[in-house]
């Protein structure tokens, strides 16, 4: 017998089966009832405290993470356009920082390392042949970006910022083996998954999630990760390093879903609940920001304010506010590939 897991299935072969044979293996089902080879509740806990990253911010991080209920506590404003209620997002309600005349601003805007944890969603994948752990972290705000255009870096002043940014990776573990497979890297719109062999390790068989500084996408290794033309050497700067700003999510973590287990074993908080924006739609004046920079570039590095535009991701320039784990698209079925 030989089972194979790939991205669109997996596939079964015999030389003794036979079409009056029953199949009962749980990776071919992918049914609620014959998920025979997922962990249980107790095993997924062996399973983080064994592989559960440790996250690392950049040294001159501002914005760290924190807790949602830390988040709350300190201030967190609800905001509503209209009157509807509902569970989607309408866009008639979004979450915000404490007022601008609110002392307690600043302090929220910049998290709390201490309160900070791991939120984590467990789920079958690619036919029950693996199991995903899913951690969410939480960020109360993504500050400016930094842009590179050659051997010049130049920080924004507002552009790339926005409140209540959520991030991820997964880690995938074997079935059959217990063994990990590779780990997926969120990276703001998109992300990479990469073999367990080519990761960073501590502690044993703990690997390292590197956070960008100020916007908190997730790296396998340090440095400098470009966001836009690597082959001009312009765009977005995402910085990586160890610092001593980190959260161990092999023992600061908490379950928001396990749905295979049922909601009387694991349930999920209120606040997962909440489908619309963590954080107000922001537009950004981009051109009087670029204009800025290229008022400051050698004659020789000039482009135009059209072309340089042109070379960075297009939600540098503003967004919707960000929304929850549950309504991200990796929330049901198989991670991003």
């Amino acid at each position: 017998m030989l089972c194979t897991g790939v991205s669109s299935g997996t596939f079964f072969c015999s030389t003794s089966f036979s079409s009056r044979d029953e199949l009962d293996i749980a990776c071919l089902k992918n049914l609620d009832s014959s998920l025979h080879a997922m962990p249980n509740l107790e095993q997924i806990h062996a399973l983080i405290k064994h592989y559960g990253p440790t996250v690392y911010l950049h040294p001159d991080e501002i914005y760290l993470p924190s807790s949602v209920p830390w988040f709350f506590m300190n201030g967190a404003l609800l905001y509503k356009d209209g009157k509807n209620n509902g569970g989607v997002n309408d866009g008639e309600y979004w979450l915000d920082l404490p007022n601008k005349d609110d002392a307690n601003r600043t302090n929220v805007k910049c998290g709390n390392i201490e309160s900070a944890e791991l939120y984590v969603h467990v789920k079958p994948s690619l036919g029950g042949t693996f199991t995903d752990i899913a951690m969410w972290i939480f960020c109360p705000f993504n500050g400016p970006a930094t842009l590179k255009i050659g051997l010049l870096s130049f920080d924004l002043n507002k552009v790339g910022e926005n409140v209540g940014d959520w991030e991820h990776y997964t880690l995938r573990v074997s079935n059959f083996s217990g063994e990990l497979w590779s780990v997926y890297f969120s990276e703001h719109s998109g992300g990479e998954w990469v073999d367990a062999c080519k990761l960073e390790f501590i502690k044993g068989n703990k690997s390292i999630v590197y956070a960008s500084r100020n916007g908190h996408a997730s790296f396998p290794h340090p440095g400098c990760y470009l966001q836009g033309s690597t082959k001009l050497g312009v765009g977005v700067r995402n910085d990586c390093a160890r610092s001593k700003y980190y959260v161990d999510s092999s023992s600061k973590y908490e379950f928001v879903a396990v749905e295979y287990l049922g909601e009387e074993v694991v349930a999920e908080p209120a606040w997962l609940q909440y489908m619309r924006g963590w954080g107000p739609t922001i537009i950004y004046n981009g051109r009087s920001e670029v204009e800025r920079i290229i008022n400051h570039l050698p004659s020789f590095m000039r482009f135009s304010v059209e072309s340089l535009i042109e070379l960075f991701p297009t939600d540098l320039y503003g967004e919707a506010g960000p929304t929850g784990p549950k309504e991200k698209d990796n929330w049901l079925g198989d991670e991003r590939w």
